[in-house]
């Protein structure tokens, strides 16, 4: 016989039992079993003889392995890991193991499969095939409903993770093919912050540390960050970059939570431990901006939404210029909180600006104390400047105070009901009002 007719002849013998490939013995009704128990792996696992172990090995090379029989393990088809029925399984196994007399006669296995499928030889043919075929379109709806499932739920979490790439609303717009056009904002607030001596940090950790540093950090950010109307927009290195008042517009309101944010996240610093270097204590620098900008999605892979404009430039110098621990704000930024009267603010007088020139900023100090809290329970304050120092909130929500000076105090008494906001009024001799209007 040529060696080309050979070649083609060679997988037939995958069919063909060990002990016949050995030319030990010619064909029995063993080594019918053993083929019989090749046609159950096809019948069960939906593959042809040996499929996975032809991805390794050559027909010739798994031939090769049936006829050695000095394998601690019998070489036998590799069965794929989701096989169902495990009882048949066994079955095959018993029929294609390497002792002859341990494979079961064909009388057994016909009693052994009318037990685990209930099918015998007086069943009408037919009756068999359409049950047969009913269970499968049950077992098909069965696996369709479950990759439908399965389906629905990555489809929810790629949405999930668009949605944290993207602002929603942008996300919605992509994910229904529609176009993202650039819009632009009459004014939002910009918020930088960087970690003030991050190049001599970096320098004493592995790229590991500095990388669990940042992550430990931004994850600490972004949870306080979730509290406010804001969308963080980038993390350039030690940068950390949120904007608030768009995509959605929220009026003024943007400058009030920044504001807010940026407290929150200052006092979260005071208390962030460096895992690696657990005695070094982490500062930054926070600058605070408000301004128009233009916004949009850049780019088709990986797409960005980037912020355009001289306000953000303008939100970056106020964090560059600043000092550590300290809430560095633009004038644009203070005349917006000042509008709401819940903010206290210094001023750090003019400052030379790169690329700006001279600017008057100012410090955030923090917010004012609520508006409701109680005066001293004697009625008296050692002087006045200690009473108008308490402006922004320090009376009862409704009061007006009858300020009388005895020469070392000031003795003060509700007299009438107000709303909000104080001021001070001339009453007649030592007598002063401070009404909260």
């Amino acid at each position: 016989m040529g060696e080309e007719t050979l070649l083609l002849k060679i997988p037939e013998y995958l069919w063909f039992a060990p002990e016949v490939l050995r030319g030990k013995c010619n064909v029995s009704q063993a080594a019918d079993v053993y083929s019989y128990s090749i046609i159950m792996f096809e019948v069960l696992t939906r593959m042809a003889p040996f499929e996975l172990d032809l991805d390794l090995l050559t027909v010739k090379e798994i031939v090769s392995k049936l006829q050695d029989d000095g394998l601690q393990q019998p070489f036998r088809p590799t069965m794929p890991g989701d096989t169902e029925k495990p009882t048949i399984i066994e079955l095959m196994k018993e029929c294609w193991d390497e002792s002859l007399s341990n494979r079961p006669i064909f009388k057994a296995i016909k009693k052994q499969l009318k037990a685990l499928t209930g099918i015998s030889s007086s069943h009408n043919i037919l009756d068999s095939l359409l049950r047969r075929m009913e269970q499968y379109a049950n077992n098909l709806e069965d696996l369709v409903s479950q990759r439908t499932d399965a389906l629905i739920e990555e489809k929810r979490k790629s949405e999930a993770l668009l949605d944290q790439v993207l602002p929603r609303s942008v996300a919605t717009k992509l994910k229904n093919g529609l176009p993202v056009d650039p819009e632009a904002y009459q004014c939002v607030t910009i918020y930088f912050s960087d970690i003030v001596g991050f190049t001599a940090i970096s320098a004493k950790s592995s790229a590991i540390e500095v990388v669990d540093l940042l992550n430990d950090l931004y994850t600490m950010f972004d949870a306080i960050i979730d509290i406010f109307d804001v969308y963080k927009v980038e993390t350039i290195g030690d940068a950390y970059m949120v904007v608030s008042g768009l995509p959605a517009r929220n009026g003024n309101d943007h400058a009030k939570q920044i504001a807010q944010m940026s407290l929150a996240i200052l006092r979260e610093i005071g208390n962030f431990k460096i895992r690696h270097l657990p005695t070094i204590t982490l500062e930054a620098r926070i600058g605070l901006h408000s301004g128009p900008v233009c916004a949009g999605v850049v780019g088709k892979k990986m797409p960005r939404y980037c912020l355009f404009g001289d306000t953000v430039n303008t939100a970056s110098r106020m964090e560059s210029h600043g000092q550590a621990m300290k809430i560095h704000v633009s004038p644009q930024s203070k005349l917006l909180l000042d509008g709401f009267g819940l903010f206290s603010l210094s001023s750090r007088g003019i400052v030379q600006i790169k690329g700006k020139g001279e600017m008057t900023t100012y410090w955030l100090l923090g917010e004012s104390p609520s508006v409701g809290c109680s005066l001293p329970e004697n009625g008296v304050m050692s002087t006045e400047n200690d009473l108008i120092s308490l402006r922004n909130g320090a009376f009862p929500s409704t009061s007006m105070i009858s300020l009388k000076n005895t020469g070392s105090s000031i003795k003060y008494e509700d007299i009438s009901n107000r709303s909000c906001g104080i001021s001070a009024r001339n009453g007649t001799g030592s007598a002063r009002k401070i009404e909260v209007n």
